[in-house]
């Protein structure tokens, strides 16, 4: 028999309470490589909360966190991000007037080489700027993400322009996961579809996304399973093939318990 593949990202046993509110009890789930798992939940079902503690932002009461089969105890976001853990919240997160280019590397900026770089000195700003430029777009081509040229401003993008652009920044500096907070919320339908594929080329590139969202038709568009939460517990986790629109509503509300 083949052995079943590990997962790439695990949370077992999740506890998290806010004094006597309970928001996570006992939610365990798994993330495989190339897959795209839907989280799904009405308002306060605990979605936002797990996204916090599967990136660094809180940390547990109680339960694990496992990374390609290693425990992981995150100190802050930053430490998830250097472990390949991208979040992208439904705020894209992009400033509006820097470029393109400034939005894909924030925060990982060009050093200088040699000695001068590891003390912190960064390049020649016009020369790493262009360069950084240039990487951004092939970045972004490589995941089906075409923007004009580099010295464009986000604000001069449509809105699903600039979410296709965080997402795909987010793919082009995960290394294992990208965790997605409403990404298509509030876009038309053609922006919409846009933001999708880009979510499949992160499947293709076989990385795990999480993709949380309120848009039933998307999330059984673009998953391979879905997580229901409801009241902070895990009320089911099977294919998306199992459900249909009505049938996952229905398990979301409460009104039907087993499909």
């Amino acid at each position: 028999m083949a052995t079943p593949p590990q997962p790439l990202y695990e949370a077992r046993h999740i506890d998290k309470n806010y004094g006597s509110v309970v928001a996570l009890s006992d939610v365990s789930i798994a993330l495989y490589p190339g897959e795209v798992l839907g989280l799904v939940g009405d308002n306060g079902a605990g979605k936002s909360t797990l996204v916090k503690v599967l990136s660094g932002v809180h940390n547990p009461d109680a339960g694990e966190l496992l990374l390609d089969g290693e425990e992981r105890h995150w100190k802050s976001p930053r430490e998830a991000i250097e472990a390949g853990v991208e979040t992208l919240y439904q705020d894209s997160g992009l400033a509006p007037d820097p470029t393109i280019g400034a939005n894909v590397f924030p925060g990982r900026e060009r050093p200088k080489p040699g000695l001068l770089g590891k003390l912190g000195f960064l390049a020649q700003k016009d020369l790493a700027q262009k360069e950084m430029g240039h990487e951004a777009l092939a970045d972004l081509a490589r995941v089906g993400i075409t923007v004009p040229p580099s010295k464009r401003t986000v604000s001069q993008l449509s809105g699903g322009r600039r979410q296709a652009v965080a997402i795909g920044r987010a793919i082009a500096w995960a290394r294992k996961v990208i965790l997605l907070d409403e990404p298509t919320s509030h876009l038309g339908a053609r922006q919409a579809i846009e933001v999708l594929s880009v979510i499949r080329a992160a499947k293709e590139k076989g990385l795990g996304v999480i993709f949380i969202s309120h848009t039933l038709p998307h999330v059984l568009e673009v998953t391979d399973r879905v997580v229901v939460l409801r009241l902070g517990k895990v009320v089911r986790d099977a294919p998306t093939s199992e459900f249909d629109a009505e049938s996952l509503l229905g398990t979301i509300t409460g009104l039907i318990e087993k499909v």
